[in-house]
């Protein structure tokens, strides 16, 4: 089977999604407030008006529901999904990844040109899992993938509660020498970060340790794990590609309509990468024009059974077919079409036995 790039697919798909699809969701908006109200009025509770230890990690819980959301609409608005003013863009994501701290700037180069641009393609890629080349070569890299959630390790778990924290932070400190951002928007993008983290400071002083605590630490522990496990599945369980072929080298994963309501259509990743600067509540329609024309290749799976694979498979590419265990020489084959000797490696062990090509 073949590669395609991006554009092979988009001139055949852009005539069947009416254009409408194409223009901005500016009524997305509305969560910012949504989620704001939801962030200030729990805050304010757990500051002056303090609930039971038992009923505070609920409220926490909550926080970490709307944190994540922010994250997905800074995520759409700097696609430039619901408004096309880069100012205006770059102001309501600096909000929407403020849980993180992620500056716009940093965001659009790592994530919007860098990865959507070579998913999954070796050394270019920075959400991509090592080779094994990289792996026996870097001790940082044998360290943060030890670290990571696979091979049955409870460990992992870590890699879910604290993943984007610690990337978007690698990402920053790295960025000058990834080439990521030149040095002028690498000092902005050093500033919007500061000023975030003045912010979240200042919150501390002023409610004090506890409230911050269940205000902060533990929605930020909990965003973190909501926003890694649909980053993680998206691209994490597919092939290395030489050629970025979102059929290939991404996943979409299906949830719950609430799910889907919360996160944005956030799911619907292959078709994002396809469309990246279409809302995600035109994903079911890109959705059924993938599977009508491309019944074969479209990779689908639902949510819980992509993260029930990424826990147990090894997170080290022996091939680009072969996700691999170095302690123990486990081996499992990649999602995705069958694709040709001539194109990959054929894997030498099969082990993600359950998925399948459509959810």
């Amino acid at each position: 089977m073949s590669l395609y790039p991006i554009s092979n697919y988009a001139s055949k798909l852009r005539p069947i999604v009416t254009a409408a699809a194409f223009a901005p969701a500016r009524s997305r908006l509305l969560w910012l407030p949504a989620h704001l109200s939801v962030v200030v009025a729990g805050t304010l509770w757990l500051t002056y008006a303090p609930p039971s230890l038992w009923l505070a990690p609920l409220v926490s819980l909550v926080l970490g529901c709307s944190f994540a959301g922010l994250t997905f609409l800074g995520h759409e608005m700097l696609h430039g999904a619901i408004v096309r003013h880069r100012m205006l863009r770059r102001i309501i994501g600096w909000i929407g990844f403020l849980p993180f701290v992620v500056s716009p700037r940093l965001w659009e180069a790592w994530h919007n040109r860098v990865h959507h641009g070579h998913t999954n393609q070796v050394g270019i890629d920075p959400d991509s899992y090592p080779t094994l080349a990289e792996y026996e070569d870097s001790l940082l890299v044998r360290t943060v993938t030890e670290c990571a959630i696979g091979r049955g390790k409870l460990r992992g778990i870590f890699s879910l509660a604290m993943g984007f924290s610690i990337q978007s932070l690698h990402m920053l400190l790295d960025a000058r020498r990834l080439q990521l951002l030149r040095p002028r928007e690498h000092a902005i993008a050093l500033v919007e970060t500061a000023l975030g983290v003045a912010l979240w400071t200042t919150l501390a002083f002023g409610i004090g340790a506890q409230a911050f605590v269940f205000a902060f630490v533990l929605p930020l522990l909990v965003a973190n794990a909501i926003v890694m496990s649909f980053i993680l599945t998206n691209h994490s369980l597919s092939p290395h590609t030489a050629v970025n072929d979102p059929l290939v080298n991404s996943l979409s994963v299906t949830g719950p309509r609430f799910v889907e309501w919360l996160t944005l259509g956030f799911g619907f990743h292959v078709e994002h990468h396809l469309f990246p600067a279409m809302s995600g509540r035109h994903g079911r329609r890109v959705r059924a024009a993938l599977r009508e024309r491309y019944p074969d290749r479209y990779q689908s799976l639902p949510w819980a059974r992509a993260l029930r694979a990424l826990y147990r498979s090894g997170r080290v590419y022996e091939t680009p077919t072969t996700l691999f265990d170095p302690k123990t020489g486990q081996r499992w084959q990649t999602l995705g079409p069958r694709l040709t000797e001539a194109t990959f490696v054929a894997p030498q062990r099969a082990a993600i036995a359950e998925t399948s090509t459509a959810a």
